[in-house]
């Protein structure tokens, strides 16, 4: 299966500076193309948001880099291998950003929201509530929100109209720097074609409907890079527009 991908990420109408972080990448190894996206947003309201972000990228993208394409070049891939992998990154990152904020007296985390797609199968690790989603018929959310908020209506406490007003909505359960304990949440599932994976920060998804993100993103809606780099604009600057205040970011790979 082949892959097209495309990203934005903007720092928005009112932050001083973007805390949210992302990488993408599409590689062909002798089993066929893999493609890898990851999204980080930094914490707002802590200290060094964007330095957390941006190590926990790095150490994913090491790992890509050294870690993924070895074992698949040696055969030596396994989907258990792949979630310990992934839980250590998660765990050094949480401690070291968790000693690096104590030493320097202040807070700092980060969500993560990664998805590795490798022989028609999607593998996703989440801590926060960026989100990953699916495209196909329609809009599928694939990370549940790790935040007070989520809680809440799960358990009947609040509604979805509710929650869209609430001011405790960015409150998170967890978060890599900033949770004494990280427990990530893993996810997989099988891919077809002519299907959409897209990754966004919360900045991107509170001002905008998911057929809008269909109209624009979906897969009937971009055949090629160029057309996914134009929605993904369209719609940041359409949550600008509706005076969203946080950074904004999406990422989005097509399966073609």
């Amino acid at each position: 299966m082949k892959y097209i991908a495309a990203y934005h990420t903007d720092i928005g109408i009112t932050k001083k500076t973007n805390q949210d972080s992302l990488a993408m990448k599409v590689v062909d190894t002798k089993d066929g193309r893999v493609a890898f996206a990851i999204v980080c947003d930094g914490m707002g309201g802590l200290s060094k948001g964007e330095l957390a972000s941006k190590e926990v990228i790095l150490a994913f993208c090491s790992w890509f880099d050294e870690i993924l394409l070895t074992d698949i070049d040696n055969n030596s891939f396994e989907e258990s291998k792949l979630i310990q992998q992934w839980n250590d990154i998660i765990q050094v990152q949480n401690k070291r950003l968790g000693e690096y904020g104590k030493t320097n007296n202040i807070q700092l985390g980060t969500t993560v929201s990664a998805l590795l797609i490798y022989k028609d199968c999607y593998y996703i690790v989440h801590v926060g509530d960026s989100r990953i989603y699916h495209m196909g018929q329609g809009v599928t959310q694939l990370t549940k929100d790790q935040t007070f908020i989520a809680r809440e209506i799960a358990a009947g406490r609040l509604t979805e109209e509710q929650a869209k007003t609430d001011p405790r909505r960015s409150v998170l359960l967890q978060c890599v720097g900033a949770s004494p304990v990280v427990q990530p949440e893993f996810t997989k599932g099988d891919v077809t074609s002519n299907t959409v994976y897209m990754l966004c920060s919360d900045g991107f998804r509170h001002q905008i409907t998911d057929k809008e993100m269909m109209d624009k993103i979906g897969p009937d809606a971009v055949n090629d890079e160029e057309e996914i780099k134009f929605g993904c604009i369209y719609l940041t600057e359409l949550v600008k527009n509706r005076r969203e205040t946080d950074n904004i970011t999406v990422a989005v790979l097509k399966a073609i």
